[in-house]
């Protein structure tokens, strides 16, 4: 889903001044089917040992940053569109409601909507946010997290020295010290016949959050009505 809005994305807003840069966090065997699947127009990086994750604290898929022409990012990492919506999903017969299916299209729509601003109106945009609120949003990762990184960076090694055993336990021990991250627990995890980490290990993890949301909201501001500046 999001692999199609990226590519309407970018060749609607067509201009030198904007890249759409998708970057997976996963295995090159893994993502690269579903990169191929896409046949993007724009750039798609696979990043198996999570070093954009480990530089811009990213915990999940979809989630965004936006940086400016002169390197500056204007909206820290946040998660670009999705909602919670797939929770309300009966799990026996996998249907969503239709008011959640609404709720999901309605919050994508925002996002792409305010991308389409930034890009048309730049530092004019209600989306982009000033040095001090950015710094702010951003935050220091804790040494835990910075840890949790380097465990992930060696499983990903011992992995591909066919140390299976010796690589679980590292990207175990990974998620253990960066709970907060899907994207290292994911690696770890058992993948159902699509290759997505979404079995009953998954919804148990899910369930265990309780109220705190899967997909944090990202903090989108209303668009002035048309002709409003």
């Amino acid at each position: 889903m999001w692999q199609s809005l990226q590519q309407s994305l970018a060749e609607e807003l067509k201009d030198p001044a904007f890249t759409v840069l998708a970057v997976a966090l996963d295995q090159p065997e893994a993502a690269r089917p579903w990169i191929e699947a896409a046949k993007p127009s724009y750039p798609c990086l696979i990043d198996r040992e999570h070093h954009v994750a480990d530089l811009y604290n990213l915990v999940n898929v979809p989630q965004a940053v936006w940086i400016d022409e002169r390197g500056r990012i204007v909206r820290p990492p946040e998660t670009a569109g999705s909602i919670d919506s797939f929770r309300a999903m009966d799990r026996r017969t996998f249907v969503v409601p239709e008011a959640a299916i609404a709720a999901r299209h309605r919050a994508k729509a925002a996002y792409v909507d305010a991308v389409r601003d930034w890009v048309r109106r730049g530092p004019a945009s209600v989306h982009v946010l000033d040095a001090g609120r950015a710094a702010a949003k951003l935050g220091v990762p804790k040494d835990d997290i910075a840890l949790a990184h380097a465990h992930f960076r060696l499983g990903c090694h011992l992995l591909r020295q066919g140390h299976a055993d010796e690589a679980q336990a590292q990207m175990a021990e990974a998620s253990r010290l960066h709970p907060d991250s899907w994207a290292m627990w994911r690696q770890a995890a058992a993948r159902d016949a699509r290759g997505l980490a979404a079995g009953p290990e998954f919804w148990a993890r899910v369930d265990a959050l309780g109220d705190k949301p899967y997909y944090p909201p990202a903090d989108i501001a209303a668009l002035p009505a048309a002709g409003a500046e």
